[in-house]
């Protein structure tokens, strides 16, 4: 399958996001405790972290069966959930069954309690059915949770815990938009849209075992509208279609949803891919995968204050040591005890792993990673340079949490909590104030790489070229379309500094070679000497896609010495190239990809090489009127939609109320129905009796 180009700092700016909306990186130096969340005041989804966290620590609590901890936070945080009686009957309901399934005399007269008091005045006026329910759920006296056979196994499953909880989450999350970060629901949409996208073609996805960790099956149960909402007006058909085929909803579900929110598609949508469930601990592997590729955190000590709140301990003994030495092994620091200079004690942890893992990764004799400017700069700067990366701190839900629940403590337990979270921060603090600047042999690796990129992102290309070959002489022999970017590039600052002779010394000390080699270059030689008709003008600062240069730098060279794109950048492309086909099959335009930041994702730059005959050509136009008009006529013909003109004449050969027609009878995703139709000259009446009869 293939992959489409994308957009590198529109997937870091999502991500960034991402990660400070779930408070995952920190400021490498920052002096507030770790657990305090430092959301970004210019996102919606920052913002609503707090909610977030009361969310699942509400939901926590019912998967746990305790119900009055849930009541307890609901009644504090959203008592409007305790005024609707349909809701509250659920949860007095489970935990009537709660108090039952602790087995003990005192439980059982609560129970009784609970029904008298609570339960049974609710069940007159939850629902039409809530007094049936609430006369089968007393069967749980009788009938043991041990009896497999009895009318109330369903009541007594400990998986009506998460039934409940998920229905909790899905209407606070609803109510209080406290819905998950962008580039969260742009995974869960981007994945499903996949796997229909696989499943149509009969197609193996090269990203299956991937998607299948990521993004779960199981979906949270819907948030429904209050009955004396069901009297609403009807919404546009073609508003519930693109909600049912975008998040995989019936067409009654789809109705339900928009109910519930008034007609607010975009709202519904987000409702709907919230209730999509993502393996977190997966995901964050993934954000910080490529969170250290991009050096948006730091690879070194970032990764370990991620590690130091985990529960184990280890420590590290003669036969470990033995071992390692005898198998050339290295020792990590992870977590068991140790001392610091200041006598501070702090939990460390020791992990075993072969040298050669991280030191030879290159894939060449030829590479010399000392021989890097780059990395000597970087280490001279030391931890100011690495000041400028965030830290990762990894999910601390099990503290942030537990501070919630804190909310209803005496103030001398919360000044306790307060204290031995601050103690903590200054341990981690003394703790990264005592680790070696030193870095290991993959972390010079990255550091080399992100600084090619960044000379490269600056236009340095000989600076560029000078660092790659005193790290690895072959590297440009084996590449040297990249090569014959860079001195475009260098050609081009030189041209557009007024430098003359030395950009045409450029250009035929390097540009003409790399051509005469390969041939489909001239063409861009070509183009690239089309500059000096450009006197005065920086072409560089004029769209032309340098960042694209940088990014592939460090994908090629970065392979060269070892290191992989992360799996992020691999699932991304795949996805983004089945969401760019699926729409075309579709014939239509996304309603919602603007919505998830989908649109910047493959919103790549132009050709690297076409960039100056661009620019000439767009003055030629500027000053020859009725030119561009010409251009654009003589063109490859494109649609609005991104469908090709086949496409596009299939559908306009259809009436767009028939295709919603044929979708809305017969159930059929889009694409389905403007084939049939095509078939039956655009007329849905026929297209429906042909399928009846």
């Amino acid at each position: 399958m293939d992959s489409t180009p994308l957009n590198w700092e529109a997937l870091d700016a999502l991500i960034i996001d991402f990660a400070r909306s779930e408070n995952l990186i920190e400021d490498s130096f920052s002096s507030s405790p770790p657990s305090s969340p430092s959301p970004s005041p210019s996102s919606l989804s920052s913002s609503s972290y707090h909610s977030r966290l009361i969310i699942r620590q509400i939901r926590r609590s019912l998967e746990s069966g305790d119900i009055d901890c849930a009541i307890d936070l609901l009644r504090l945080h959203a008592p409007f959930i305790l005024d609707d009686h349909r809701l509250l009957f659920r949860l007095q309901k489970q935990k009537f069954i709660e108090l039952l399934r602790k087995g003990t005399p005192e439980d059982r007269v609560l129970a009784i309690r609970c029904i008298r008091t609570v339960l049974a005045p609710c069940a007159l006026d939850a629902y039409p059915e809530a007094y049936e329910e609430f006369k089968h759920v007393l069967l749980a006296f009788i009938y043991d949770k041990d009896n497999q056979t009895s009318p109330v196994t369903y009541e007594w499953c400990e998986s009506r815990r998460f039934d409940i909880a998920g229905l909790m989450s899905s209407v606070l999350r609803a109510h209080m938009q406290a819905y998950d970060p962008v580039f969260s629901m742009t995974l869960r949409y981007l994945i499903s849209i996949h796997k229909g996208f696989c499943f149509r073609e009969g197609v193996l996805s090269p990203i299956s075992d991937l998607t299948e960790r990521l993004l779960l099956d199981e979906r949270d149960p819907p948030a429904t509208p209050k009955e004396s909402l069901h009297e609403a007006p009807p919404f546009d058909e073609v508003d519930i279609q693109a909600l049912a085929h975008a998040v995989e909803l019936t067409r009654q579900g789809a109705i339900d949803s928009l109910r519930f929110t008034k007609g607010d598609l975009f709202h519904a949508f987000q409702n709907e891919l919230c209730r999509m469930k993502l393996d977190l601990s997966v995901l964050d592997e993934l954000v910080r995968e490529y969170c250290i590729y991009r050096g948006i955190v730091d690879s070194g000590r970032g990764a370990l204050s991620g590690m130091q709140n985990r529960s184990s301990s280890l420590k590290v003994d003669q036969s470990e040591l033995e071992y390692c030495s005898s198998r050339n092994c290295s020792l990590e620091v992870d977590y068991a005890t140790s001392k610091l200079s200041d006598g501070t004690e702090t939990d460390l942890r020791y992990s075993l792993e072969p040298t050669s893992n991280r030191e030879d990764c290159s894939t060449s004799d030829s590479i010399h990673v000392g021989n890097s400017r780059t990395l000597q700069v970087n280490k001279n700067r030391g931890i100011v340079e690495r000041s400028k990366r965030k830290r990762w701190r990894g999910r601390h839900d099990d503290r942030e949490l537990r501070d919630l629940s804190y909310s209803g403590c005496s103030k001398q337990e919360v000044s306790t909590t307060t204290v031995a979270s601050t103690t903590m921060s200054k341990e981690q603090q003394n703790l990264e104030k005592h680790l070696p600047l030193e870095s290991t042999g993959k972390d010079d690796k990255y550091e080399i790489v992100l600084g090619i990129r960044e000379l490269a992102s600056k236009r340095l290309a000989a600076e560029v070229v000078e660092e790659i070959n005193a790290v690895d002489p072959k590297f440009f022999a084996q590449n040297p379309i990249l090569l014959f970017q860079l001195k475009q590039v260098e050609f081009l600052k030189l041209v557009s500094s007024g430098d003359y002779s030395s950009a045409l010394r450029v250009a035929c000390t390097h540009l003409g070679p790399l051509a005469a080699d390969d041939p489909s270059l001239l063409k861009q030689l070509k183009e690239a000497l089309l500059a000096l008709l450009l006197p005065n003008e920086d072409i560089l600062g004029k769209g032309f896609p340098i960042n694209a240069l940088a990014n592939s730098l460090q994908v090629a060279f970065g392979r060269r010495l070892g290191i992989e794109e992360p799996q992020l950048m691999k699932l991304m492309k795949t996805t983004l190239y089945s969401h760019s086909e699926w729409f075309k099959l579709q014939m239509c335009k996304d309603r919602f990809e603007s919505l998830l930041k989908i649109d910047s994702l493959k919103e790549v730059n132009p050709p690297l090489l076409s960039t100056t005959a661009g620019l000439l050509k767009s003055n030629s136009d500027s000053s020859t009127p009725g030119s561009s008009q010409v251009a654009k006529s003589s063109g490859a013909r494109t649609t609005g939609d991104g469908s090709s003109p086949t496409q596009a004449s299939s559908r306009d050969a259809c009436d767009e109320n028939a295709i919603l027609k044929v979708m809305e009878f017969l159930a059929l995703p889009r694409a389905d129905a403007i084939h049939l139709l095509a078939q039956y000259n655009g007329n849905a009446e026929m297209v429906i009796q042909q399928i009846f009869a």
